[in-house]
């Protein structure tokens, strides 16, 4: 690994400044589980790392005056998939989150690095879109807020510019029950990077329910079924349920790789949306 400089910048607008005078040479760091592993590779040679983890809020999780849930972008995956309320109230995250790696990798890898990579396998990723999430970003023009679900742009892109960093994920208060289930398919049991995975959730309030569908590793970014969304909201037979699992596997665009085909991902599509709703009903 080729030397770098290491810094902890004292305040926010400090670690803008830092980022946006890199121009590609300086790299953010929060837990380090994907970016030490690419600067060893010599995938990426920068010339500085700064270290957002110390920044007010980036390790903190709290309810906001507003009813909002607040996770600070270096929080780790442990702590927010063990959060009592996280799995209280938003379990779909709990299990996305807790799907990664392994238990000693979470204790490492932070939320805000699993978003900010921009890989379509991200396991947060599906569930913060099912709840419909808030990211919170810091720039040089200072904080502005965008829906998760125009957050990412591409494979490895997502709309930060320069000098902008994640500073933590705003996830709104939950109307009735709410109840998810997020289920991913890798070539091993545990600890593998997905070749396909679907979070689904529901909530409810009175007679009323709303569905959110959501799909990884099977497009050039994570995305929402909202077809699918809207058909089971209209019917949840057993017919309903087989014809939104027929219409996640329509809106994925999936790819082949080395790790799976296309046609092979569009089915697993199809068979995890079913499995995760009629795991929810």
């Amino acid at each position: 690994m080729q030397p770098f400089e290491y810094i902890i910048p004292k305040d926010h607008q400090e670690a803008s400044v830092l980022l946006a005078a890199g121009n590609g040479s300086v790299r953010a760091f929060q837990g380090g589980t994907d970016l030490i592993i690419r600067m060893r590779g010599g995938f990426v040679r920068p010339a500085k790392v700064v270290d957002l983890k110390s920044l007010p809020g980036m390790q903190d999780i709290h309810l906001g005056s507003d009813g909002w849930l607040v996770i600070g972008a270096a929080c780790t995956m442990n702590q927010v998939g063990l959060h009592p309320v996280v799995r209280g109230r938003y379990g779909v995250l709990a299990e996305g989150c807790n799907s990664v790696a392994s238990y000693q990798l979470r204790n490492r890898a932070t939320i805000g690095g699993n978003l900010c990579n921009a890989s379509p396998a991200a396991d947060a990723a599906p569930a913060l879109l099912c709840l419909e999430a808030v990211a919170e970003i810091y720039g040089p023009g200072g904080v502005r807020r965008v829906p998760m679900n125009d957050f990412f742009t591409g494979p490895g892109r997502t709309v930060l510019q320069g000098g902008e960093f994640l500073i933590g994920v705003h996830l709104p208060p939950v109307a009735g029950r709410s109840t998810g289930a997020y289920n991913k398919l890798g070539r091993t049991k545990i600890g593998d990077i997905s070749m396909v995975s679907v979070a689904v959730n529901c909530t409810t309030s009175g007679d009323a329910a709303s569905w959110r569908i959501a799909i990884g590793a099977a497009g050039p970014t994570p995305l929402r079924a909202a077809a699918a969304e809207q058909s089971l909201a209209e019917d949840a037979s057993p017919e309903g349920v087989a014809r939104a699992a027929e219409l996640a596997s329509q809106a994925a665009r999936p790819i082949d790789d080395i790790r799976a085909s296309a046609a092979y991902r569009r089915a697993m599509v199809r068979i995890l949306t079913r499995r995760g709703i009629e795991a929810v009903l």
